[in-house]
């Protein structure tokens, strides 16, 4: 195997990597459809349409996935959301 082809192979490694780790809110009994959907523009960066299906999806479903990406990038995003009273886990 070529460096090239070492590299192209590392690369696409990293972007599937990227791609796998989600950030799952799950349904609560405390928080209210407003805090959840302010939580989540904030620290989601959500459109408030995106940030209201989501709290309808965890309400109803009891998890929603809400930011995929880099562990990286939603470490910070999930601590936002655990100190703001929801739950949430890194997947």
């Amino acid at each position: 195997m070529s460096t090239r082809e070492k590299l192209q192979e590392d690369v696409l490694l990293a972007e599937k990597e990227a791609t796998e780790n989600q950030i799952v809110l799950y349904n609560d009994d405390v928080n209210t459809f407003d805090h959840v959907i302010e939580t989540l523009i904030h620290a989601c960066d959500h459109t408030p349409e995106q940030a209201e299906q989501c709290s309808l999806i965890v309400h109803y479903k009891g998890k929603c996935t809400v930011k995929t990406g880099a562990y990286d990038d939603l470490k910070p995003r999930c601590t936002i959301l655990l100190n703001a009273g929801l739950s949430a886990e890194i997947v």
